[in-house]
């Protein structure tokens, strides 16, 4: 009776989860840096360093964000970011900056580099928005808060917000994934010509 009992227990319990490797895995998106810019934009002498985005718990994931009310933030199954969302807008503005062949040197802050700048950001928001219209497709909203930081003194030379907001073709996720695309894209852009105008075009380094 014991032993029926145990098997019984054991036989519902493996029914309620799923075994590892069970199910399909999900469809992985990255997005693409930004390679257009505005029109004269300026060539700088100095140097950046791009830090990691602050972000929200609900955004610090490689989760797909899916935001149903203002309360609430839900994730789409199946589908993922290759990356934390943080990480891979680090990656995508360091590369935005390298794609304009304006600035002598841009990089993480893992790299040895001596900045003359240090970017700071925070991602404010990086999500699909829910439309109450079953025929609808989501919204997509990215905004991203800047802080040009000028080194050694760690002064703040400029501050700005980004915002970009882009309505997907359709409800599905390659569709969507194209929104965020577009969206963060809009964002880089600015950002890039922003950080390249706020600061001098030339940085006079110490001497000694």
């Amino acid at each position: 009776m014991i032993r029926a009992t145990l098997v019984l227990v054991l036989a519902a319990a493996l029914a309620g989860c799923s075994l590892p490797g069970s199910g399909d895995p999900p469809q992985l998106y990255t997005l693409t840096p930004k390679n257009t810019f505005f029109d004269n934009l300026p060539p700088v002498t100095w140097q950046l360093v791009v830090e990691p985005p602050a972000a929200a718990a609900g955004y610090n994931t490689n989760r797909i964000a899916l935001q149903r009310n203002p309360l609430s933030v839900d994730y789409y199954a199946r589908a993922a970011w290759t990356d934390t969302a943080p990480s891979m807008v680090q990656t995508l503005i360091i590369e935005s900056f390298e794609n304009t062949g304006k600035i002598v040197g841009v990089s993480r802050e893992s790299v040895q580099l001596r900045p003359d700048y240090i970017l700071k950001t925070e991602l404010r928001e990086f999500q699909a928005e829910f439309h109450p219209d079953p025929g609808q497709p989501p919204l997509v909203r990215v905004r991203l808060a800047a802080l040009l930081v000028r080194m050694p003194d760690r002064a703040i030379v400029a501050s700005q917000n980004f915002e970009r907001t882009e309505r997907a073709a359709n409800a599905g996720m390659p569709a969507i994934a194209v929104a965020f695309d577009e969206a963060l894209g809009g964002v880089l852009k600015r950002l890039v010509d922003w950080t390249l105008r706020a600061a001098p075009p030339e940085r006079p380094r110490p001497r000694g």
